[in-house]
């Protein structure tokens, strides 16, 4: 098991480091548009009470964000991201939750933390903001550097690999590197390959097969693949429909099961219960396979 991202506050850590097992970082899209449960969380309340719920059945901390990030998605300004955001980053680290915030923006990023988020998750791994790397240089805070390649209205264009793991490996470590030399340090990165971003489902499925490529970078990896297009497209129906999103969620434990057997620092999901009960089996077939005991005691 990958060591987890150091420097978070003692009782966030307790959370997120030393499970014994993948963490699991709960979805909370406060958004209108994302494509799994857009508008469903929009109102603050319902957010908080969703975040808080997704907690109680085995989340170890929640992500929330406030711009969808789904294929051909047009961005929304900076202020309405934070208005979005921030009260309920606010609420839910008041109530202990331990708090990811998923943005790409470095104002967003620092008014998160200041209120009480743990660690940033950026699915452009900084490059959509180069003022990014400063805010979380001076937060010492863990920073999810994903795989990316542009933002959603263009991201298709960008689906184009002779080599995808080895394009996508290499691309990882160039930004760790220019990461590192703008002040970031580490052991305070986690790398993501970008399931969806720019790829398309042979891209998605050669980079879960070479995990242990991604391993090679030699930092804890984070994984989202939960309800995603090629997850729906391996589902279709025998006329070729895709799976609609709200019943690929079995799919998606599965792939959790998968990625916990594997040694994944964390995994990325819209549901909680299932999802915390798929990593502890993977987590215990790892083990078992490594001649433990299987045992999960993590809290």
């Amino acid at each position: 098991m990958h060591a987890g991202p150091a420097g978070l506050p003692a009782a966030a850590r307790a959370r997120l480091t030393d499970l014994g097992r993948p963490a699991v970082l709960a979805v909370l899209n406060v958004t209108p548009d994302s494509f799994s449960d857009g508008g469903l969380w929009a109102g603050e309340d319902e957010a908080v009470t969703h975040g808080l719920s997704l907690v109680a059945a085995g989340a170890d901390a929640v992500d929330v964000g406030g711009e969808s990030t789904r294929p051909g998605a047009d961005r929304v300004p900076e202020h309405e991201e934070l208005r979005r955001t921030v009260p309920v980053v606010r609420r839910l680290a008041a109530a202990g939750v331990p708090v990811s915030v998923d943005t790409m923006r470095s104002g967003v990023a620092a008014a998160a933390l200041d209120a009480g988020a743990v660690l940033v998750n950026d699915v452009s791994g900084g490059a959509a903001d180069p003022d990014m790397a400063r805010v979380v240089a001076e937060a010492g805070c863990p920073f999810v550097v994903m795989h990316w390649r542009g933002h959603s209205r263009a991201m298709a264009e960008h689906a184009r690999y002779a080599d995808p793991v080895a394009e996508v490996v290499a691309e990882l470590r160039s930004r760790i590197e220019d990461l590192v030399a703008a002040g970031v340090r580490h052991d305070r990165l986690v790398v993501d390959p970008g399931i969806g971003f720019a790829k398309d489902a042979g891209h998605n499925w050669a980079l879960l097969g070479a995990l242990d490529d991604l391993d090679r970078l030699g930092l804890p990896v984070l994984v989202g693949v939960s309800r995603k297009r090629f997850l729906g497209a391996l589902l279709a129906a025998p006329d070729g429909s895709p799976r609609p999103v709200e019943q690929r969620d079995d799919a998606s434990h599965a792939a959790a099961a998968l990625l916990a057997a594997h040694g994944v620092w964390g995994v990325r999901s819209h549901t909680a219960r299932a999802t915390a009960d798929a990593v502890r089996v993977g987590a215990a077939w790892r083990r078992a396979r490594e001649g433990q005991d299987g045992q999960d005691r993590s809290p």
